[in-house]
């Protein structure tokens, strides 16, 4: 980073909340600003395109201005603007995009365009500054409601995809069983909080994929197991106390069945990981002198789940890797995460973008790599 610390604001608004952030080049978090759109899609059990972006319209403004405030700057002390390109829900990104060229215009300085999973990829590297940071090349497990990818990561704009979902992703997964539950949104920390309470033993879920070699995933079939289950043993219930019982058996299960599934495929890559990079820990985690131990990064939204969070740690030290994940509030999205993406790759060199930069309902990490089997179209 530069010898100077630099500000950044950040913007986000891919899906349904208004954020911005300033965050310095040298990683220090001066503001986060989230406005929730949770009230204005409750009613339609999801999220609406056309609800989203005209609530980011009338949010966008305020949240600047608090970020901004809260973080005592002013537009003249600010180095760059950056605000999510895509991928995302076009409406909302639209609105992002705009607002973010015209700060930079109307300020003249750079304006970043930036894919928001590079914002979730890159953010443990900012979260862990404070203990020494993470050191590129590092394994990448980015789990989110759209999207759920194993990447090796060598710096911005660097990306080698190792696996990705075949049908949901595991996000996907949590919230369409979270409906089926009967519970509100957001289903995933929803399914959490009830699990809590249930025997995860309880129901024989499947682990699709599980024993298969490489590092894909496949979520359809739990899910079609979670309505069959509530189907089958939950719906013919007519005790409320049994039904309850029931429904936190069948979420404890469900979210077991997700963890071991995320475990079961990045173990697999971590093993890929470490022989595409020599001179890392073996397997055993003994490092010789001379060795590097290689990183691990869990990202996205799913990642702030307690037991995902905890079964991936001890799959890191089973495999000899250094386990990373940012804290909760900084998994689900955020303007930091875009701000840091920004400060990245000015850091790395890279360029700005143009103002004529047209946002993308699609954006992979990895555009050159091969469709997975089954699958016409990148994501």
């Amino acid at each position: 980073m530069s010898a100077r610390p630099e500000l950044i604001l950040g913007i986000e608004t891919s899906c349904d909340e208004t954020a911005a952030a300033v965050v310095t080049t040298d990683g220090q978090i001066l503001s986060n600003v989230i406005a929730s759109q949770f009230d204005d899609h409750r009613a339609h059990g999801g999220v609406v395109p056309e609800v989203a972006a005209r609530a980011h319209l009338s949010q966008i403004d305020t949240v600047i201005h608090r970020a901004m405030g809260e973080a005592g700057a002013d537009y003249a002390s600010l180095a760059a603007v950056a605000a999510t390109g895509g991928p995302g829900l076009i409406g909302g990104v639209l609105v992002g995009t705009v607002t973010a060229k015209a700060i930079a215009a109307a300020r003249q300085v750079p304006y970043f365009a930036v894919n928001h999973l590079e914002g979730h990829a890159l953010t443990a590297r900012l979260t862990s500054l404070e203990n020494g940071g993470i050191s590129y090349p590092y394994l990448l497990l980015l789990v989110s409601g759209g999207h759920t990818q194993l990447l090796a990561v060598s710096g911005p704009g660097q990306y080698r995809r190792y696996g990705t979902t075949l049908d949901d992703a595991a996000g996907e997964a949590f919230d369409k069983s979270a409906k089926i539950l009967g519970l509100d949104l957001p289903g995933g920390p929803r399914i959490e909080a009830l699990a809590k309470t249930g025997d995860d033993a309880a129901f024989d879920l499947p682990r699709p994929l599980a024993h298969k070699p490489g590092c894909h995933f496949s979520f359809s079939g739990l899910k079609t197991a979670v309505r069959t289950a509530h189907q089958d043993v939950i719906a013919p219930l007519t005790d409320a106390a049994a039904i309850a019982q029931k429904k936190a058996d069948l979420a404890a299960s469900l979210e077991k069945a997700i963890a071991d599934s995320l475990t079961s495929r990045s173990r697999n890559a971590m093993r890929r990981f470490r022989d595409d990079h020599g001179g890392m820990a073996n397997t055993s985690g003994f490092v010789t002198p001379g060795f590097v131990t290689p990183g691990f990064v869990l990202a996205g939204g799913v990642g702030a789940n307690q037991r995902i969070r905890s079964s991936l740690m001890e799959l890191s030290a089973q495999e000899g890797f250094a386990f990373n994940v940012p804290p909760v509030h900084l998994c689900t999205d955020n303007a930091v995460m875009i701000a840091w993406a920004a400060a990245e790759r000015m850091a790395a060199g890279l360029p700005a973008d143009d103002l004529d930069f047209a946002p993308r309902p699609r954006w992979p990490l990895d555009p050159d790599a091969a469709p997975p089997p089954g699958r016409g179209v990148k994501t």
